[in-house]
């Protein structure tokens, strides 16, 4: 259900809402809610990116021993494949 609503915008910008509206052959109100909700959409966004980055840098320290863990069997894998292989020549 859509509500009807008054805005005031500065002429300027309402030549400039209008101007894109127009050339995307939509209404001047599917323009504004289409920028408002595109605007949201970026506010939430950005917060759980800001989240996310949290939960990361506290878990940091767990996550590059992870990571040396890794490279040291990656490290230790390919020596003993090395060594096979040339055992096998």
């Amino acid at each position: 259900m859509k509500a009807k609503i008054s805005l005031m915008l500065s002429e300027e910008l309402l030549k400039a809402v209008d101007k894109c509206a127009e050339q995307q052959k939509r209404t001047r109100s599917y323009f504004i809610e289409a920028a408002v909700r595109a605007f949201i959409e970026r506010l939430i966004r950005s917060e759980q990116n800001a989240r996310d980055l949290d939960i990361i840098n506290r878990n940091a320290g767990f996550l590059n021993q992870e990571a040396r863990v890794v490279l040291e069997y990656t490290r230790l894998a390919t020596e003993n494949l090395e060594a096979t292989e040339g055992r096998k020549m």
